[in-house]
C-alpha cells in the first residue's frame, strides 16, 4: 500500500471509513438506551432504600428482593454499557488505523481485521447481556404484578 498521494486516494479511504462510522451511530444509539436504564433503576434503588428507611416489618421483605434484582440489574446494564463502549473504542482504532496505515504507506490490514473481530464480538456480547437484562425486568415486573 503506497502513501495517500492525491485528493482520490483520501477520497476513497473515506469512503472506506463511512461504514465504521454507521456501526458507530448504532452503539452510540444502543449506549443511550442503557444509560437510560441505568438511571431508572437507579432512582428506583433510591426510592426503595428511602422506602426500606421507613418500612414496617410487612414490607421490609419485597423491597429487598426488589432491591436484589435491580442489584443485578444494575450489574447486567453496567457490563452492556462496558462492552458497547469498548466495541466503540474497537471501531474508533480500527477507522484511525486506516488513515494512519493509509498515510505512512503501511500495511495494516491484518491490526484493522482483528480490529473489526474484537468490535464485533463486543457489540455481540453487549447485546447478549442487554437482552438478559430485559428478560430480567420483565420477569421481575410479572411476579411483582401477581
Amino acid at each position: 500500500m503506497f502513501p495517500l498521494t492525491n485528493l482520490t486516494d483520501v477520497t476513497h479511504l473515506i469512503q472506506l471509513a463511512i461504514a465504521p462510522v454507521f456501526l458507530l451511530n448504532a452503539v452510540a444509539s444502543i449506549i443511550g438506551v442503557l444509560i437510560n436504564r441505568l438511571s431508572r433503576a437507579v432512582d428506583r434503588i433510591r426510592v426503595l432504600d428511602e422506602r426500606l428507611s421507613r418500612a414496617g416489618p410487612g414490607t421490609e421483605a419485597r423491597d429487598e428482593m426488589e432491591l436484589q434484582v435491580l442489584r443485578r440489574r444494575l450489574w447486567l446494564i453496567y457490563l452492556a454499557l462496558t462492552c458497547e463502549v469498548l466495541c466503540a473504542l474497537f471501531v474508533g482504532l480500527l477507522i484511525a488505523a486506516g488513515f494512519v496505515g493509509a498515510v505512512l504507506g503501511a500495511n495494516v490490514s491484518l491490526g484493522i481485521a482483528c480490529l473489526f473481530v474484537f468490535a464485533m464480538a463486543a457489540f455481540i456480547v453487549g447485546l447478549t447481556v442487554f437482552l438478559r437484562e430485559i428478560f430480567l425486568a420483565v420477569v421481575s415486573t410479572r411476579d411483582r404484578m401477581r
